[in-house]
């Protein structure tokens, strides 16, 4: 067994044409749709990028006990598992700069070999000490333009001076690289290749010619990097985001069509599993907000494409598949197709039964934010849960890895960490238990204090669709609010994960 997988980061499946997407065509996604089984309730575990990816690699999800952070001496990854146990060669290939950070540094290495193509968003890539910022200002809107040293807006106007060619462009690069890897080594077996690329991520940079496919504007400062949040910019200038961005998916749709190519010039469905996803959506106006962090994990954030070929289930390429699972069962999956155990410490599911025309493992899922709501669907519902109080909340990370996403652990949060008695998911190890601190790096990016939504809310999925209208019943509340609990015990989710919620840590008895 051969396996690839594509993972894209931040693509909104209403975006592409298989999940009902319009504004670009994507024929690739189309011609993959086609060759594979495409899995309509997908979600995402923990958010956002490096936590989905934690999930992604160990097959548990980490959002109630860590924020970001890089893998854990704890954890077991399905590369490692799938080298020592399976006697199979995992290979990465990436232009996503997270991995290269304090809070990710230790992904890339649970592979056997990886490559790294530098230059996307605020890769510290290019050492530049004076650039010309005169001209910096006429290519780029204000916004887009910081002077402040290590900041990733200063980075990325640097960068993409290295960039016009688009040989040059790091997600090109990246597909190049991975089909290299193929080519070399198609005639071999009992392989994994992970192929992933930081677009359509913003900044939404992508060579002209998809601008055009995008109708974005052909001259004018470079407007393809949208606020958190609400925006307040003019209608034009939203359009212009938004033309950005699907310009970056019609490039995304071309580097996956690569791929297919290969599979189908080198006939690889015959022997080759092809798994095509993303780590998270992406909001372009709806909800009146825009990208991920700081509001509800509504649908186009929470529900994402997924894409299986399994070479043992040809009846399944073309069908649709309507049952609930998420990130972190890929884990299970990809060692399932090599004919791998699932190690006890992985706690979801393998999917290929899905393929086999079995009903989902699932009948409801959480995910969420470290330290914000904790989100639950049952495909009919979404029920987000916010804690009463998110600045006065108790809530601590477990770790013996303190870095967030590109520093350490502030003082004040090191000063007052304990040492806690090991957890299942820890793997008998003690841990550090660090209370969550207002002044941590964490705090206002991707942690409480980024949060403009906080109020629970229930709505229902077939009836609301756009999630316009909450539902007030408290009776379906309670009912959703306990198998919440249930969830959470299984994930053996800390005692203040409860007590913030209102949540009993013990089942209730009948």
């Amino acid at each position: 067994m051969k396996t690839v997988l594509v993972l894209f980061d931040s693509l909104n499946r209403r975006a592409i044409s298989p999940y009902g997407g319009n504004a670009v065509p994507t024929p690739n996604f189309d011609r993959l749709a086609e060759r594979s089984a495409r899995f309509d309730g997908h979600h995402v575990g923990s958010m956002p990028c490096m936590p989905a990816r934690r999930d992604l690699m160990t097959g548990r999800m980490s959002f109630l006990h860590r924020s970001w952070g890089p893998i854990e001496p704890f954890d077991v990854t399905f590369p490692e598992v799938l080298s020592r146990e399976n006697g199979v060669y995992s290979h990465f290939v990436t232009d996503h700069f997270h991995y290269w950070e304090d809070g990710g540094a230790t992904y890339h290495s649970r592979y056997d070999s990886h490559e790294f193509f530098r230059g996307q968003e605020g890769d510290r890539w290019k050492g530049v000490v004076a650039p010309d910022w005169p001209g910096i200002e006429k290519r780029f809107e204000p916004a887009q333009v910081s002077r402040e040293p290590r900041s990733y807006k200063r980075h990325n106007v640097v960068n993409r001076d290295y960039l016009d060619d688009e040989a040059a462009h790091p997600s090109f690069q990246t597909f190049a690289a991975g089909l290299e890897f193929i080519d070399r080594n198609k005639a071999a077996d009992d392989w994994f290749l992970q192929i992933e690329t930081f677009a359509p991520h913003e900044p939404f940079f992508a060579p002209k010619r998809f601008r055009d496919i995008a109708g974005a504007r052909e001259d004018g400062p470079a407007l393809d990097w949208p606020e958190y949040g609400h925006s307040e910019r003019p209608l034009e200038e939203r359009e212009e985001l938004r033309a950005s961005y699907h310009a970056a998916v019609a490039m995304c749709d071309e580097l996956l069509g690569q791929v297919l190519d290969t599979f189908d010039r080198d006939n690889l469905w015959e022997d080759t599993a092809l798994i095509v996803t993303t780590d998270h959506g992406f909001l372009l106006g709806e909800h009146d907000l825009w990208a991920k962090n700081r509001m509800t994990l509504y649908q186009e954030i929470a529900q994402i494409p997924l894409f299986i070929h399994d070479p043992a289930h040809p009846a399944a390429d073309g069908t649709r598949i309507a049952g609930l699972s998420q990130t972190p069962d890929l884990a299970a999956t990809i060692l399932d197709l090599f004919d791998g155990p699932r190690p006890a410490e992985m706690a979801s599911p393998s999917l290929r039964p899905m393929l086999a025309g079995q009903g989902s493992p699932h009948d409801a899922l959480i995910y969420g934010y470290f330290g914000g709501a904790v989100n639950l669907t049952d495909g009919r519902y979404s029920y987000h849960r916010y804690p009463a109080d998110l600045a006065g909340q108790e809530i601590y990370q477990y770790t013996l890895m303190p870095t967030h996403i590109f520093d350490f652990f502030h003082p004040e949060e090191l000063t007052q960490l304990q040492l806690a008695s090991p957890t299942a998911f820890s793997r008998d190890m003690p841990v550090l238990r660090v209370p969550v601190s207002a002044k941590s790096a964490m705090y206002k990016t991707y942690g409480p204090g980024c949060l403009i939504e906080d109020d629970t809310r229930l709505y229902d999925l077939a009836r609301d669709p756009g999630q316009a209208e909450r539902l007030d019943d408290p009776a379906l509340e309670a009912r959703l609010a306990a198998r919440m609990a249930d969830l959470m015990r299984g994930l053996d989710a800390p005692a203040e994960a409860f007590a913030r919620l209102d949540l009993a840590r013990t089942p209730e008895m009948a």
